[in-house]
């Protein structure tokens, strides 16, 4: 068995019968670093890995054995203290203000109605514009519905704690989106604690897949796929959150290039999703209102897979069913499939996809839909004398450069 990713990269290379310049040229990269790479004098990165993968036929095993390089030199990296204070920051002067002018109000079914429409406009403006211009009033009111829970009795008082936990697990996603890791995690966790009080454990459930998340998105699937299984235990997760949970774990196996068990997480998450009911009386929809999450996420990961030409065909379909409303969807997933036409050497149709796709990211100003950008702009830039990519790259630098 190869003990580096570079003798593994030679192994499979050999076993398909082609020569190092041979290869070099399929994927585009210098046969000087190919050699780099399998002597390992260079250390393999994720985009060669599943370039390769996918060229060599290699079932997941050079992206598999890309991690697990790469992950032993994260390995001695120590993470930061969680820092609340940010979250917690005015929080005694926005209560002071909610509760200003006398006794804590009283309120009835249409009020607390009002308050949950009021969140759902803030959510669909969330949808298309960049967080900055959300989190502010969305912090304000998740503070004030859950100071106002606590002046009001049964069963407003739990009616409100399961708004302020909703609306705690969407400032959660958007501090994400705003690039501020450790405050999407202090949300999340805050939104488990107040659905516990209101008596509902589905958030709970649930703040294990936005968890889950966030280490998708720092390229850890080990993590990934152990807080996607917490969700599927943790509670009594509703069919929604599990098939939510098992579709994360999905990505989490991709990721690790383990296509098998990749398979079998989304197959049990199809059932759960398709059959779950989308909206709830007690608060707003958890999670993606996506047309079709699973072939989302299975476009998604098929790139991780090296499987990239089935990916930008899927996530092209699947494109086709979100509304224009929604441009943080619209971004998130154009940028992907973007990525995984260049990957698959389609380098014409990832420049104009991508010509119609970065209007939505300036726009939204996501700090996670940047990563696959990032990522994009250097996979294209070994194209660099293409006449396509000669066209598009000053407008994808501006974006990046704006964002």
């Amino acid at each position: 068995m190869a003990e580096s990713f570079g003798s593994l990269l030679r192994e499979c290379r050999a076993a398909a019968g082609i020569s190092m310049g041979e290869l070099a040229k399929r994927v585009n990269y210098s046969k000087s670093y190919i050699s780099k790479i399998e002597n390992d004098l260079k250390p393999p990165n994720a985009m060669l890995a599943r370039i390769c993968d996918g060229v060599l036929d290699a079932g997941g095993a050079l992206i598999e054995a890309a991690h697990a390089a790469n992950a032993r030199v994260k390995a001695a990296a120590v993470p930061g203290s969680l820092d609340r204070r940010r979250m917690l920051a005015g929080t005694g002067a926005l209560l002071g203000i909610a509760l200003a002018g006398g006794p804590r109000p009283v309120l009835d079914d249409g009020v607390v109605a009002g308050l949950r429409s009021s969140f759902e406009q803030l959510r669909a403006l969330g949808m298309r514009t960049s967080p900055a211009v959300v989190l502010e009033s969305l912090v304000a009111q998740t503070h004030t519905v859950h100071a106002l829970a606590r002046g009001n009795a049964e069963p407003v008082r739990s009616r409100l704690l399961l708004l302020a936990a909703r609306m705690a697990e969407y400032t959660g996603w958007l501090s994400q989106e705003a690039g501020h890791e450790q405050d999407a995690l202090s949300w999340t966790r805050h939104a488990a604690e107040l659905a516990r009080a209101g008596g509902d454990q589905e958030i709970a459930s649930y703040a294990y897949v936005r968890e889950a998340g966030l280490a998708l998105y720092r390229q850890d699937p080990i993590a990934t796929i152990d807080l996607a299984r917490q969700a599927q235990r943790v509670g009594r997760p509703d069919s929604r959150t599990f098939g939510l949970a098992a579709r994360r774990e999905a990505q989490g196996h991709a990721l690790a290039g383990d296509r098998d068990a990749f398979e079998r997480a989304l197959d049990r998450a199809a059932g759960p999703l398709y059959a779950s009911i989308v909206d709830t009386t007690d608060y707003p929809v958890l999670g993606s209102t996506a047309p079709d999450p699973l072939a989302l996420a299975r476009g998604w990961s098929l790139a991780d897979l090296g499987r990239a030409g089935e990916s930008a065909a899927l996530l092209g379909d699947s494109l086709a069913r979100v509304p224009a409303a929604n441009r943080r969807t619209r971004a998130r997933f154009g940028v992907r499939r973007s990525l995984a036409l260049a990957l698959d050497g389609e380098i014409d149709e990832s420049c104009r996809t991508l010509t119609d796709t970065l209007d939505d990211v300036a726009r939204v100003d996501s700090a996670t839909v940047r990563t696959d950008l990032r990522e994009l702009a250097r996979c294209l830039s070994r194209w660099r004398s293409h006449r396509a990519v000669r066209e598009v790259y000053p407008e994808l630098s501006r974006v990046l450069h704006r964002t």
